[in-house]
């Protein structure tokens, strides 16, 4: 029998957190989501669903650690691209010390996959720093390190080629990735509540699938019903955009995530693992007709 927790959960109304929370909620732990907007139409969507609603900010201690008191797990997360990667290591360690503060019997920490491998990828190092003031902490930790999301591939900056028939992106169309669903990540951070003592003091990269962009196209043709073309955007053009974007692009091209998916899937069954298969059939295309 799993003994239900509660747990705070930081960026509840983003993507990432929000697949946290209502993973959480459905295994029938009670989830606290902490969000500087309370009044949000996320937060209210949050509400309705039966999570309760702290009003604080990662960059305020006292606000996290009022509303990580009581709580059995906390899950904290970062947000480089809108707090800027110096803010979101600042932010990181300031909510760090307030879990600790606050008496958390386990922080779970989300970062990337590879993070911990001197990758020279910015956006890495800065959540790596805050990995290691985690670990030293001397609380009850584990970190959860996901690879790319399948989501990437319907955000803002690439549905509106998607919506044309090209899945643009800045790689070779033959190179492997690895991709998780947030689906995925939900579950098993989920499961980590769950698993608790056992898995204190541990990191895992996760992973639901790999396949090149030339394979993604494919599956996308059958998903969506229609012919969708791999283009490979140079990286010239990429670097052009943002340098850490790029700086990860080389990284995913010269050497590449490398979590033991089968060995994962095979640890943590009941996290209930997605292909990009399963993904991409489930996903609602239509709202690439929003997108043309």
């Amino acid at each position: 029998m799993i003994t239900k927790r509660s747990v705070l959960v930081t960026g509840a109304t983003g993507q990432q957190g929000g697949a946290v929370a209502r993973a959480l909620l459905s295994k029938g732990h009670r989830v606290k989501a902490l969000t500087r907007k309370p009044d949000s139409d996320g937060a209210r969507q949050l509400a309705t669903a039966g999570i309760e609603i702290v009003a604080g900010d990662l960059a305020n201690k006292d606000s996290v650690v009022k509303a990580a008191k009581d709580v059995d797990a906390m899950f904290l997360m970062g947000n480089s691209y809108e707090a800027g990667m110096e803010e979101e290591t600042r932010q990181g360690i300031l909510a760090a010390d307030a879990a600790k503060a606050a008496g958390v019997g386990h922080l779970i920490y989300s970062s990337v996959a590879d993070a911990n491998k001197k990758t020279g990828i910015p956006h890495f190092e800065s959540k790596y720093l805050v990995e290691q003031h985690v670990t030293k902490l001397g609380i009850p930790y584990t970190i959860s390190a996901p690879v790319a999301f399948m989501e990437n591939i319907v955000a803002p900056w690439s549905i509106g080629a998607l919506s044309q028939g090209t899945y643009a992106f800045a790689m070779p169309a033959k190179r492997v990735l690895q991709l998780v669903t947030l689906l995925d990540i939900g579950a098993f951070v989920a499961a980590l509540v769950e698993r608790r003592e056992r898995v204190f003091g541990k990191r895992f990269d996760i992973a639901g699938d790999e396949l090149s962009g030339e394979d993604q196209a494919k599956i996308l043709s059958q998903a969506i019903g229609r012919p969708i073309n791999y283009q490979e955007i140079p990286i010239a053009v990429a670097r052009q955009q943002s340098e850490d974007a790029a700086l990860m692009f080389e990284w995913f091209d010269r050497v590449g995530y490398d979590v033991d998916i089968a060995a994962l899937h095979r640890d943590f069954p009941e996290v209930g693992w997605h292909s990009f298969a399963d993904w991409a059939r489930k996903f609602d295309w239509s709202v690439l007709g929003q997108a043309s």
